[in-house]
């Protein structure tokens, strides 16, 4: 493609060099530049893309898209300047892989939690349905039956890109995909077109990156402000922030609820550990979750699919089929009678949900609950105090332990979480640093029609310690335990 037509959405401030220049490739990473390829120099929040710009040239970079022209430009490279490569390489890598969005129903997830349960729900129903199907989530990202490892919520907007047009490749009619607030800031979703937006719910996370609540929250709004009058939005009105996210947008407004007055209504008729039976829009289903959340978990995907042209029975019948996405409410039974769950909960408010829900289930049946839990390292430290108080405010014990200390002190998060605590509270917990350790002491505190919830990781199979990760895996521990 030449480098003209690449460039048709944006407005340089200043070119130099040959515009009908063929670009054979497009990057943000200089490793990764090929001859004939566009390098995008990116100021990050860790190293300035500019001082990577040698290298790309050495690897055959052709044309540079950058802010800062350098002192020297050599005369057979094209350098193209603007005010912000952040927000100039979405329109570019759209229009490099040909508008990949606009040849499928793009489908974005947005809010604190739930994100990939949705998406991933909303993939297996219409695969279910008969379509072929993309996904871009948390777990792991799918081009139909092809998995293709995920190392952020949402990728770069070249990686997203050149995935969607792969898609559209594989004959892919809708896409779903979790929209981290991360990937709204920094503009990866920009140039593409959404057929639907669909916001969870609002609480505390990503405040070592955004800095306040305010910015967290208007990161996410932003994604519904730019929503096309052809698209449809999908908000949890039992959040106050629902009808503040679509107060702007031009899309379609459409409201879910468990709890009033909605588009879309759901209760709970009954509650076990296997699943719930549930009245969606005066329709019974029995489903394979368990938990409120998960109420308004499933009357999103409700929604959405209804939004995308379905009928509510075939809904009803798909949704009784599906399970629910690895590492959320993932439980494994215990020899000795009691229950244990594995959950990605990482926030005062996905461990409330989770403890709540696990509560409905035991709602007169007896049995303790014994929580582990802790909190990432370099990472918003407020919340640390706070996830160690709901934990002791919904769990008869708990164990506070290592997640990914990351760069810090494993004891230092702990001693975090533990000054959240008075000495009343104190006496219903105890530290363990070793995360294998604190769960086998979880295990042995349990007994028949207990509870053991291991909290923080779901998913992930690996613990980060000083930059470097290490197998773990709080599902396969659990077993180890059980076995001895």
């Amino acid at each position: 493609m030449k480098l003209s037509e690449l460039l048709q959405n944006i407005k340089p401030t200043k070119t130099l060099g040959n515009m009908d220049v063929d670009i054979k490739g497009i990057e943000i990473d200089s490793r990764k530049v090929a001859r004939g390829g566009l390098f995008v120099a990116m100021k990050g929040t860790q190293v300035d893309g500019h001082s990577f710009i040698p290298k790309a040239l050495e690897l055959g970079a052709v044309a540079i898209l950058c802010e800062d022209l350098p002192e020297k430009c050599p005369e057979n490279v094209t350098f193209v300047q603007v005010t912000s490569t952040e927000e100039a390489v979405g329109p570019v890598a759209t229009q490099f892989y040909g508008n990949p969005s606009t040849r499928l129903k793009l489908v974005g997830v947005t809010g604190t939690n739930g994100k990939t349960t949705i998406a991933t729900l909303l993939y297996n129903m219409f695969r279910q349905f008969g379509h072929k199907c993309g996904l871009l989530s948390t777990v792991c990202n799918y081009i139909e039956d092809e998995a293709i490892p995920a190392s952020h919520t949402t990728p770069d907007a070249i990686e997203l890109n050149r995935l969607l047009a792969k898609m559209v490749e594989k004959g892919c009619e809708y896409a779903f995909m979790e929209c981290s607030s991360h990937a709204i800031a920094q503009q990866r979703i920009g140039g593409l077109q959404f057929a639907g937006g669909l916001f969870t719910n609002l609480t505390r996370d990503h405040l070592d990156y955004h800095g306040t609540f305010e910015n967290y929250r208007d990161a996410k709004k932003k994604f519904f402000d730019d929503l096309p009058k052809k698209a449809f939005a999908i908000v949890n009105a039992d959040d106050k922030n629902g009808a503040f996210m679509v107060q702007n947008t031009k899309a379609t407004v459409k409201t879910y609820s468990s709890q009033r007055m909605a588009d879309f209504r759901a209760r709970i008729l009954e509650c076990h550990f296997e699943g719930m039976y549930l009245e969606i829009d005066g329709h019974e289903v029995g489903v394979q979750f368990i938990g409120k959340f998960n109420v308004s978990n499933l009357l999103c995907v409700y929604g959405a699919a209804v939004m995308l042209g379905k009928q509510p029975g075939e809904i009803l019948v798909a949704m009784s089929t599906l399970h629910s996405v690895s590492g959320r409410l993932d439980p494994v039974r215990s020899p000795e009678g009691f229950t244990a769950i594995v959950d990605y909960a990482h926030t005062p408010d996905a461990l409330e949900n989770v403890l709540n829900a696990i509560h409905e289930v035991l709602d007169g049946k007896g049995g303790k609950i014994i929580t582990v839990c802790g909190a990432g390292g370099n990472r918003d430290k407020g919340k640390r105090p706070l996830m160690a108080q709901e934990a002791v405010r919904q769990s008869d014990r708990v164990v506070i332990t290592s997640d990914n200390p990351r760069f810090e002190d494993p004891q230092a998060i702990i001693d975090d979480m533990l000054a959240g605590l008075d000495q009343k509270q104190l006496k219903k917990v105890v530290s363990i640093v070793d995360r294998k350790e604190a769960i086998r002491a979880a295990c042995m505190m349990a007994e028949k029609g207990d509870v053991v919830l291991v909290a923080g990781k779901g998913h992930e199979d690996y613990q980060e310690i000083q930059g470097v990760k290490h197998h773990f895996d709080d599902k396969e521990v659990l077993r180890e335990v059980f076995k001895a």
